[in-house]
């Protein structure tokens, strides 16, 4: 039996989109290494949450703690760009990567 294709962390999605929205209004792009990386930061410096469906966020947390977790989204994207882009990587391409 299986359970990695019936769990996911619930973070996921929303630092992608974090990242979207601020290097957009940075009008800032990056290719799919740049991004990958500052969603590792991201992900890595919040706690995480397992889901087995979307729902299950919405329905176990308050308002307010919905809102605290998009803060902290949002802070986190915002320091794993600054800190991505300050250390960026020796080697640059994906297509050395086997």
């Amino acid at each position: 039996m299986s359970i990695s294709h019936h769990i996911r962390n619930y973070y996921e999605q929303p630092v992608a989109e974090e990242i979207q929205r601020q290097l957009r209004e940075m009008q800032r792009q990056g290719d799919s290494g740049y991004l990958a990386d500052i969603a590792c930061v991201a992900l890595n410096r919040l706690p995480p949450r397992y889901i087995r469906y979307e729902v299950d966020m919405a329905f176990y947390m308050s308002p307010d703690e919905l809102v605290a977790m998009k803060t902290q989204i949002s802070e986190q994207v915002s320091e794993a760009i600054a800190f991505v882009d300050k250390h960026g990587r020796e080697d640059e391409s994906d297509d050395d990567i086997q």
